[in-house]
Formats: C-alpha cells, structure tokens, sequence
C-alpha cells in the first residue's frame, strides 16, 4: 500500500492519495479542484487514480471530484447519508460513474478495502473513510480518514450550517448528533492512524493541531473536544459550540457549488502580463476588480489603484479574497510577483475564482504610479492616536477580530466586525457618517478589512500595531458585543 498526503498551508486541507502497488490503482481522498498535482504524484508512483472519495460536502473549498469524473472517467465515491438535501445533486444525473454509499458498506481499490462510516454533527452526511491492507496480509484497520469529524486535537463544528449557511436552528441537534458519533471514533483500536481533513489554521474547528496525522489512542487522552463528552451530552454541547470563529463569506457558495455542481476548469487560467497602458485603461474603465497582494500593508496604505482590496500573497490569501469578494463572476487583476501568479491563481480557483484575467508586477504599478496613473491613499494611525481621534472627530473604533476575542478585551465603544463577515456586517454594524478607526491583533487583519471599507464608500482609517501592546496601557473592557447596529462610540 502507498499512502501520500498533500496539504495546501492556507486552506489548512488535506487530501489523500491510497494506492494498490500490486495493481498500480489508486484513490484520492477529498481532493481540491486543480487535480493536475495528484495525477502527476500518482504517474510518479506508478499508478493510475481510479477513484475518488468524498468524505462530505465540504464548504471552504472547491472539490476536485467533479473535475475527475469528467476529464478522466473516475469513479467516485459519494455519501448517501444525511437525506435529500445533502444528496450531490451534481453526481445524480447519470451522467457520471458513482457509487452512493451507505453505512458499512465499502469498496476496493486493488487490494485495499476502503469501508465506509457514517459520522455526522458536522454535517448530516459525513462519512469517514476506514482502510484495511487486505492486498498486505492485513485483516485490522490501518487508519481512517475522518475529514471534518475529527482533528488532530479537535473535533469539526457543528454550527458551520448554521453560521455560513444560513440554516437556522441546527446547530445545537448537530452538535448532539457529532456526540452520538463519538463511539464510532473511539471504538477504533488505538493503534489505528487519523487522517484528518484539516489542520491547523482552518475554520472547520477552533482549536486543531499542527500535526498532520494522529492516532485514535492519543486523540482519546489529549483531544481537548473528545475529552468534553466525558461531561455528559449537555456539556459537550455547550463545549463545542463555544468560541467557535466567525466563517468565511464564501463558505455558503462553497456549499452550493460542492452539492448542486463545481463548474469544470480544463486547465488553470493563463492571466497575461498586463503593460503601463494596459492597467491604466482598466482603471479607466472601473470594471475590474484589483488585489493587491503586497506585503507591505503600509506600503499599500500610502499608494494604490482606487478600488482594490489589499489580500497580501500569504496564509492569508484565500480568507481574505474569499471573505470580501462576493462576486466570483467579476474579472480580476491581481498586482504580484510574476513569480507568485501560478500559486495565486490555484489558491483563487480553489475557492471559485476563475475570471483572472491579468496580473501586474509590482515593478509596473510603480511606473503606472510615475506616469501619473490615479492613486489612492488611506490614512494609517496608531493606537495610541484612538482616544484623541475619538475625541476630536467622534472617530468609531471597529475591531476586525473574531467574534471570540472580542469578547475577551476590547476598546470600550468598540464595534465587533470580523473581517471574515465584513461584506454582511458592515452595512449592519458600521456608520457611514463619521470616521471608522479599524483594528485588529496585529494590523494584518484590519488592512484588509479597511481597503475593503474604503472601496465600499466609508471614510476607514488603518490602526496598524499590536492590540497586546495596548492592553498594557490603555482602557479595555472585556464581554460579548451586545451593542445595536449603527451604536454610537462611547467617548
């Protein structure tokens, strides 16, 4: 048996190549959307991938399962728990090959047998995916890939339905329903391998862990959310619904396309190489849609192309693109190192981003900038300069973090309003009639979140610098956001 995992840093996913050598067959296990990469490992071992497995319908990524089926004829592997609407209407036509399995039941590939486990709370359809070497001489589990039941060090969210996708009233049965599920983890012999779908740095969980696999024996001794249940139902409950992080904006699309059907995409866009002309005609135009992914948040501050959003090229990319763009349709030019644009360009199509249709290297943006290209600029503060912008311009203080740790300090009179929910929140929360002071822990977070304010017509200002540090100094009172919108500052 050969087993290869691959992890994409800023989704925090994993996928999971399986192969028979004695066969040359292979499976992919929750594979994203540009699937290139896995035929390539898979051609590299000697084997050919003929199946996929889907542990779940999942929301911050486009799966690959679709792209498989129609390019290569792959047979896939789909959940049919959870009932209708959580069925893969895309894998019901008929048009593709695909096996709809039920609990217990279990397929082969080669001489591996794959059986399948049903093990919903984080959504009503999950399976996890348990692996016998039958092809070794083996008659015991070797691992189970468990997607978003369990984590290295955590357990998946069951209010993701509730809080990204709008079902109401679901979170609290899909959180009992994640405890009744338990045993099918824990029953598992200790030794068994965990391969989990994420890791650290996702928000499919709260707290997971930076390892990339685990056991079913030490998940049972150290799983901080395993250990809840314990307590009896009702703690579990109230314990794993806590503290949970505000989801992306594009979760919901994700959801959507994953079930009803991902768009097929050949091949990766090709954006060209946009010239000083070029660029300033699209600015000219106002049809495009610009990220900036420089690094340098103060850099962009003080000159960039009006309208465009600051999504620096780093861990960051996707959440920050994928919580303020709520067009997936708009073209997109993107200001990078030509180095960078492959990478960039699998992070957006990964979360439905297909429309890109330039890119402009740093080097030309500032020769567009000399040439008398239009600029924009936005004012950047410290925290130190809050309560006298408060005081003199009846400033509002925003704070970008989550929901969480909110709650856990913040400025008094300051307004929660996550940047991974800006788009929804900010016409909720946020006056238009007075300056916006925006914050975070660091100042990454809220640059983001002030380019996207700024292009929606506010008047934000970047508070760039450590909220630790002012904690040390300054006034902060601590509780959950409890304000009405359009609440006035205290000052």
């Amino acid at each position: 048996m050969l087993f290869r995992q691959f992890f994409d840093p800023k989704l925090a996913q994993y996928a999971y190549l399986v192969g028979c050598q004695q066969t040359g067959e292979a499976v992919i296990i929750d594979p994203e959307r540009d699937i290139d990469r896995y035929v390539e490992a898979a051609e590299s071992e000697g084997l050919r991938i003929v199946a996929v497995a889907e542990t779940h319908i999942h929301a911050d990524f486009l799966s690959g399962a679709r792209e498989f089926a129609h390019q290569y004829g792959t047979r896939t592997y789909l959940s049919d728990e959870g009932g209708s609407e959580w069925a893969s209407d895309w894998a019901r036509t008929g048009e593709y090959d695909v096996t709809f399995l039920k609990d217990g039941d279990s397929f082969h590939i080669g001489g591996i047998e794959i059986q399948a486990l049903h093990t919903p709370g984080h959504t009503p359809e999950h399976i996890s995916f348990v692996l016998i070497d039958r092809g070794g001489g083996a008659s015991t589990p070797i691992g189970v890939a468990t997607g978003d039941f369990v984590f290295v060090g955590d357990l998946g969210r069951p209010d993701l339905l509730e809080q990204a996708a709008g079902m109401h009233g679901v979170q609290e049965p899909s959180a009992r329903q994640l405890f009744a599920s338990l045993p099918r983890f824990t029953e598992l012999q200790d030794y068994v391998q965990v391969w989990p779908a994420h890791g650290a740095g996702s928000t499919c969980g709260k707290d997971l862990g930076a390892v990339p696999q685990t056991t079913v024996g030490y998940e049972k001794l150290y799983n901080a959310s395993l250990s809840a249940a314990g307590q009896g139902e009702d703690a579990f409950v109230d314990a794993i619904l806590a503290g949970q992080p505000e989801p992306q904006t594009y979760f919901a699309r994700m959801k959507r396309d994953n079930n009803k059907g991902v768009p097929i995409l050949g091949q990766l866009p090709s954006p060209r190489r946009l010239t000083v002309a070029e660029l300033q005609r699209r600015v000219e135009a106002d049809e495009t849609l610009f990220l900036d992914t420089r690094l340098d948040r103060s850099g962009f501050m003080a000159k960039h192309i009006p309208g465009a959003l600051y999504t620096p090229m780093n861990r960051a990319f996707n959440t920050a693109v994928g919580s303020l763009v709520e067009d997936e349709t708009q073209a997109i030019v993107l200001i990078i190192e030509e180095s960078a644009v492959e990478e960039a360009v699998r992070d957006l199509v990964r979360i439905g981003y297909d429309n890109i249709v330039g890119f402009v290297t740093p080097e030309t943006l500032t020769r567009y900038f000399d040439k008398g290209g239009e600029a924009r600029k936005v004012e950047e503060v410290g925290f130190e300069a809050i309560a006298e912008a408060k005081l003199q311009e009846n400033a509002q203080v925003v704070d970008a973090r989550f929901a969480a740790e909110y709650a856990g300090a913040h400025i008094p009179g300051a307004i929660s309003a996550s940047y991974t929910r800006l788009p929804s929140l900010a016409p909720e929360r946020l006056p238009k009639d007075r300056p916006l002071l925006v914050h975070c822990g660091t100042g990454a977070r809220a640059a983001a979140a002030t380019a996207f304010l700024v292009r929606e017509g506010y008047d934000a200002r970047l508070v760039n610098g450590s909220f630790d540090a002012y904690k040390e100094t300054g006034e902060i009172e601590t509780g959950a956001y409890k304000a009405e919108p359009w609440a006035p500052a205290a000052v």
